[in-house]
C-alpha cells in the first residue's frame, strides 16, 4: 500500500512520517538547510504479521511546488492529510485536498498535528473545522486522529490504523495488465548505472525485462521494490529500477517506463472531467491548462463536447490538446490547474488516448466515448465492435487499455458487417451493369466506391473473407461478381493464343503493344483492343501505358517484393533492381505498379508491405 502524505506547509508532514518510520525524507542538502520538502521523499514501514510493507511518499507543501505534489499524489492509494493545529486549515491544505478529491481518492485519513502546541479545546474545534471541510470531497467519512510527533501522542494510535487498512487493502490486479511506471526520479549510481524510481501502476517487471522509456529499449538489470531487493516488482509498489543500455537523461521525469506493447505517446486524448465545485465561473472551450498525468506535466487546450462549457461542480466529456505528447491510457486519473499554474480547477479521467482530430462531437464519437466509460473490458470492447462501422483495431484498443498481451487484426460486429458486404455486392452489381465489357474494378477502386474511410487491412481482409465463401471472385488486381465474366470473340481468343508465350518470354521486362502486333502479324489496332480486354480480365497486366506483363510474372516478382520487405521492412527501387536483374527505370515502373494496385504503398522514397494484402500470391491467383 501507499500512502501519500498532502497538507500545508510547515505542517510536519515530514516529521510525522520520520515519527511512523524512522526515516527522514528530507534527502537533498537544500531541504536539510531550509526545512521543507523540495523533492518527494520516501520511507517504508513494515505491517506486523503480515507480508506487506508500506511505502511512503512525502509530498512538498510550498505552494510553488504543487507540480511535485501532484507527481507523487496520482500513484497513492491512501491519502494522509495533514494539518496543524496551531495553524488550521490553510491554502495549501485547501488545495491538496482538491487534488486527492480530483484524482478520485475515497480512502485516506487526516492527522491534526503538532497537539502540542494547541491551546485548550482547539483540537476539538479544529476536527468539526476538518469535518466540515472534508464534506463533499470523497474522504467525507475519513478518521481524524490527533498527533504530536514530538511527544509521540497519537502516533502509535495512527501507525495502527494504517497497518489495520493495509491488512484490508487487496493486491492490486496485475494479470493481463501490461507494465507500466511513471517516473518521478531519475539518477546515476556508481556501478549500477541509471536508475530510475515511480509507483508501478499497472503489470509486474522482472529482472531482465526489456521496457520501453521515451521511445529507447533498456533491460531491466535490478531491481528493488518497497525498498527491497527482488527479483519481481507487481502494480501499486514503489519501485527502483536499475536500466541497461540507457542514460538518466533519456529517462526524465514525466516518462512512462512500460512493456513495449503498451508504450504510447498521445497529444491529444478524450477524457470526463469534472470542476471543481468551489471555482467561481464554468470551464470553457478554448481554455489553457496546466495538465498532470502521471507524473508529467504539459500544458494544454481543453475543447468541451457536451456543450460548450463546465459549470462549477459538473461533469462533462472534453478532449484535451496537449502542447507536448503524453503517456495516457485509458481509465488514468488526471488533475488541471489553470493557465498561471497557481491554483487547482478539475480532474478527470482518461476514456480515449487515441481521440479523432475531426468529428468529435458527432453522436457516433459520443456514442463511443459512452463505451470507454463501462467498467468491465469486455462490455467496452464488445460495445466499440457494435458500434464500428468502419471496424475495429484490435491493436490499438489493446495499447489504449494497456493490455499485456498484443492483439492484432481488425473486427468487424455482425451488423456493420452485414451493412458493408450488402454496400460492396451492390456497388459490384451497378459496375457490371454500366461496363458489361470489364471484369470489374480493382480492389482500391473499389474500396473508394464502397469504404472510402475503412482501413485497408480490414477491406483486405473482407474480400479475403467474401473470396473464400464464393461471394465475389478476384483475378488478379479486379473484383468481380461469381457469374460476371467478360467472354472474348474468336478473334480475340486467337489472339490471346499468340501472344501469350511471347509475354511468358518476356519476363519482368515486359512486351510492348506495338511489337506484339508485328511478331504477332495482327493489325495493332485490334491488339490494343484485345489486350486491354485481357488485362479487363485479369489475364495480364498492363504495367505502364502499352506495356503488358503476364500473370505469372508478377506472382514471381511479388514473392521477391514480400521476401525484401519481410527481411528489411521496405522496398527499394535499388534493392528491387538488384534481385531482379532489371534495369532501375523497368525496376521503378513494376515497384509504381504494385503501389496503385494495392500490393505496396509509397512512403518518400521507399515502398512498403499494405498489410493483409494477398494480391499475386501463389494460393491467390
Amino acid at each position: 500500500m501507499i500512502v501519500g502524505t498532502a497538507g500545508h506547509i510547515d505542517h510536519g508532514k515530514t516529521t510525522l512520517v520520520r515519527a511512523l518510520t524512522g526515516v527522514d525524507t528530507d534527502r537533498l542538502p537544500e531541504e536539510k538547510m531550509r526545512g521543507i520538502s523540495i523533492e518527494l521523499g520516501y520511507a517504508y514501514l513494515d505491517v506486523p504479521g503480515h507480508e506487506q510493507r508500506i511505502g511512503f511518499i512525502d509530498v512538498p507543501g510550498h505552494e510553488k511546488l504543487v507540480h511535485t505534489m501532484l507527481a507523487g499524489a496520482s500513484g497513492i492509494d491512501f491519502a494522509l492529510l495533514l494539518v496543524a493545529a496551531d495553524d488550521g486549515v490553510m491554502p495549501q491544505t485547501r488545495e491538496h485536498l482538491a487534488v486527492l478529491s480530483l484524482l478520485g481518492l475515497k480512502r485516506g485519513a487526516v492527522a491534526i498535528t503538532k497537539t502540542d502546541r494547541a491551546e485548550p479545546g482547539r483540537v476539538e474545534v479544529l476536527r468539526g473545522e476538518v469535518r466540515a471541510l472534508l464534506a463533499g470531497t470523497g474522504l467525507d467519512d475519513a478518521p481524524i486522529v490527533a498527533v504530536s510527533a514530538q511527544t509521540g501522542q497519537g502516533v502509535h494510535a495512527l501507525r495502527e490504523l494504517l497497518f489495520d487498512v493495509a491488512r484490508r487493502t487487496p493486491p492490486r490486479a496485475t494479470q493481463g495488465l501490461a507494465a507500466r511506471l511513471a517516473v518521478d526520479r531519475a539518477f546515476s549510481l556508481d556501478g549500477v548505472g541509471t536508475v530510475v524510481t515511480g509507483t508501478l501502476r499497472a503489470g509486474e517487471i522482472t529482472v531482465g525485462d526489456e521496457l520501453v522509456v521515451h521511445g529507447q529499449r533498456a533491460r531491466v538489470r535490478s531491481l528493488h521494490a518497497q525498498n527491497r531487493a527482488v527479483e519481481r516488482a507487481r502494480a501499486g509498489e514503489r519501485c527502483a529500477v536499475a536500466l541497461a543500455g540507457l542514460a538518466k537523461e533519456q529517462a526524465p521525469r514525466g516518462q512512462w517506463l512500460t512493456a513495449p506493447t503498451a508504450a504510447l505517446a498521445t497529444d491529444r486524448f478524450d477524457a470526463r472531467l469534472t470542476l471543481w465545485p468551489g471555482e467561481a465561473r464554468p470551464l470553457r472551450s478554448g481554455t489553457r491548462v496546466h495538465l498532470h498525468l502521471g507524473a508529467q506535466s504539459v500544458t494544454a487546450s481543453i475543447a468541451v463536447l457536451d456543450g460548450d462549457a463546465i459549470a462549477p461542480g459538473a461533469s462533462a466529456r472534453v478532449q484535451l490538446v496537449c502542447h507536448a505528447p503524453v503517456g495516457a491510457w485509458r481509465g488514468d486519473r488526471l488533475v488541471l490547474r489553470d493557465a498561471g499554474a497557481a491554483r487547482t480547477l478539475a480532474g478527470g479521467v482518461v476514456l480515449d488516448p487515441f481521440a479523432p482530430v475531426r468529428y468529435r462531437r458527432t453522436p457516433a464519437r459520443l456514442a463511443e466515448l459512452a463505451a470507454c466509460e463501462l467498467p468491465v473490458l469486455a462490455e467496452r470492447r464488445e460495445r466499440l465492435l457494435a458500434l464500428s462501422s468502419l471496424g475495429l483495431d484490435l491493436a490499438r484498443f489493446a495499447q489504449s487499455e494497456g493490455l499485456a498481451l498484443p492483439l492484432e487484426g481488425w473486427a468487424l460486429g455482425d451488423e456493420a458487417r452485414a451493412a458493408l458486404t450488402a454496400r460492396l455486392l451492390a456497388a459490384l452489381a451497378d459496375f457490371h451493369a454500366r461496363s458489361p465489357d470489364e471484369l470489374g474494378p480493382d480492389a482500391a477502386r473499389l474500396r473508394r466506391l464502397v469504404a472510402p474511410r475503412i482501413a485497408e487491412p480490414l477491406w483486405r481482409q473482407l474480400l479475403a473473407e467474401l473470396r473464400a465463401t464464393g461471394r465475389i471472385a478476384v483475378r488478379g488486381a479486379f473484383v468481380h461478381l461469381p457469374e460476371h465474366g467478360v467472354q472474348l470473340s474468336a478473334a480475340e481468343q486467337r489472339i490471346a493464343q499468340k501472344v501469350a508465350p511471347r509475354l511468358a518470354a518476356a519476363g519482368a521486362e515486359g512486351a510492348w503493344a506495338r511489337d506484339l502486333a508485328r511478331d504477332c502479324a495482327e493489325p495493332e489496332a485490334l491488339l490494343r483492343a484485345t489486350l486491354a480486354r485481357l488485362a479487363q480480365q485479369g489475364e495480364l497486366h498492363q504495367v505502364v501505358k502499352d506495356l503488358y506483363c503476364d500473370t505469372a510474372t508478377l506472382v514471381r516478382l511479388a514473392a521477391i517484393v514480400r521476401a525484401l520487405g519481410a527481411e528489411q521492412g521496405r522496398v527499394t527501387a535499388a534493392t528491387f533492381r538488384d534481385a531482379t536483374g532489371l534495369g532501375r527505370k523497368r525496376a521503378i515502373q513494376l515497384l509504381e505498379h504494385f503501389d496503385r494496385i494495392g500490393l505496396l504503398r509509397r512512403v518518400g522514397d521507399e515502398h512498403r508491405l499494405r498489410a493483409g494484402s494477398a494480391l499475386f500470391s501463389e494460393t491467390t491467383n
